[in-house]
């Protein structure tokens, strides 16, 4: 499934509270955050009855809630949220090489989870690196 493309800006003032009062939280804030900080929505595609969802801060430790920016609507009807949830408990394993995937959204998210999400402007930024198909002449590109 697609990523949802959903973008908001985050207040940040009410991002800096709830990181200092955040459980067993980051001893400082990020220095990613910036007054024109904008987030783009983590789930898969989803219908307008939906939050969207982007992750501000994990915890110190991986088992504690991450705090998560959680929005509705546009414009002035724009309405969120900041609050930790727990993680969800949800992991993929693959047997035939011995790995274990946590699924990296928050507890009770829609489906799917974040394996099953696919980024294709992330696919497009990473694919041709270090591709050997890959030149920097056009015309000797393969032809699909």
């Amino acid at each position: 499934m697609l990523q949802c493309t959903a973008v908001t800006r985050v207040p940040l003032s009410e991002v800096l509270t709830a990181l200092v009062t955040m459980p067993h939280g980051p001893d400082t804030p990020p220095d990613d955050f910036t007054l024109d900080h904008y987030v783009l929505c983590e789930l898969g595609e989803h219908d307008a009855r939906t939050e969207h969802a982007a992750l501000l801060s994990p915890a110190e430790l991986p088992h504690r809630p991450a705090l998560w920016f959680f929005w509705a609507g546009d414009g002035t009807d724009r309405v969120h949220r900041i609050v930790t949830v727990l993680w969800c408990p949800a992991v993929l394993r693959t047997f035939a090489t011995d790995s274990v995937l946590q699924c990296a959204l928050f507890d009770r998210h829609t489906p799917p989870h974040s394996w099953g999400v696919t980024d294709p402007l992330g696919d497009l930024i990473a694919g041709p690196v270090g591709s050997d198909d890959v030149t920097d002449d056009p015309r000797e590109r393969p032809q699909p």
